[in-house]
């Protein structure tokens, strides 16, 4: 069951058991029954110029930002509110930091980078995972993905309305159902971090390689796949919440799994390339 799912079975009608009780049985926080984005409409308006310019440019930093805003898209605002905004977003430029959506939990275990020289030659040898900011009508979410990174196959994904770790460990636990691979790269975020998520890793004898601090190259498969679906689909498209985003992108990555040819496997769906049918 989905983290999602898992919300969707939460009774706010019961009477003799409470909704921290059922949260607690459900494996979910309590805090995320009750997740609500507090933001002005103002602040949206300006995190989907923010997306946009970023997703195309992810070396600027707040400065570059601030003013790319106000320069294409009208925007006045000071770096301090542009960088509070980053950081909801989960946003850091990849220059001299790497990007990254979740952020590092200090007393969690990092594993060392396991890829520099190393070739991708065969599916599965290699799965790579990481989360971005969607944008909704008057909200956004996140999306968490595991990609095959010799075929660019997606395994599995999940949205969530925050970044708590369950989301990633339900879309690790669709993608191995799916294939296991030899190595699981990610970025050292709390989410990918915590015994929760890694144990799962090391019960299956899966080597955990996680991206150097300022090393913006490390998971560059992922990133490529994130502006594919936001130029190719998020951009394009306009939902209302969630579950109307849930339906699209079902379509989006059946899509771009089984129809869409990459000109970096030879005009190829990631489909062909992973289920290696010639």
């Amino acid at each position: 069951m989905t983290h999602s799912e898992r919300l969707a079975q939460i009774d706010r009608t019961k009477k003799d058991i409470t909704i921290s009780r059922q949260a607690s049985l459900l494996g979910i926080s309590r805090a995320s029954i009750y997740y609500e984005t507090h933001v002005s409409e103002a602040d949206i308006h300006a995190m989907r110029a923010i997306d946009e310019i970023f997703t195309r440019s992810p070396f600027h930093g707040s400065r570059r930002l601030r003013h790319e805003l106000a320069r294409s898209h009208d925007i006045a605002l000071g770096r301090h509110h542009v960088r509070r905004l980053m950081r909801l977003m989960g946003l850091e430029a990849i220059y001299p930091k790497h990007r990254c959506t979740s952020k590092a939990n200090k007393q969690h275990t990092k594993y060392p980078y396991l890829l520099s020289g190393v070739s991708i030659v065969r599916p599965n040898h290699v799965h790579g995972t990481d989360i971005t900011y969607l944008r909704l009508e008057e909200s956004f979410c996140y999306l968490v993905a595991h990609l095959d990174w010799f075929s660019r196959y997606v395994l599995a994904w999940e949205l969530s309305l925050s970044l708590e770790t369950t989301f990633c460990i339900d879309s690790l636990n669709r993608a191995l159902i799916v294939a296991k691979p030899d190595i699981h790269n990610s970025d050292q975020g709390v989410q990918f971090t915590s015994e929760d998520y890694t144990d799962i890793l090391k019960a299956h004898d899966i080597r955990i390689s996680m991206d150097g601090r300022g090393r913006c190259m490390d998971n560059i498969f992922t990133e490529r796949l994130w502006r594919t679906v936001k130029y190719e689909y998020v951009f394009l498209k306009s939902y209302r919440n969630i579950d109307e985003t849930r339906t699209g992108l079902t379509d989006y990555f059946n899509f771009y799994n089984n129809e869409r040819p990459h000109q970096s496997l030879d005009y190829r769906t990631p489909a062909e390339v992973f289920f290696d049918k010639r």
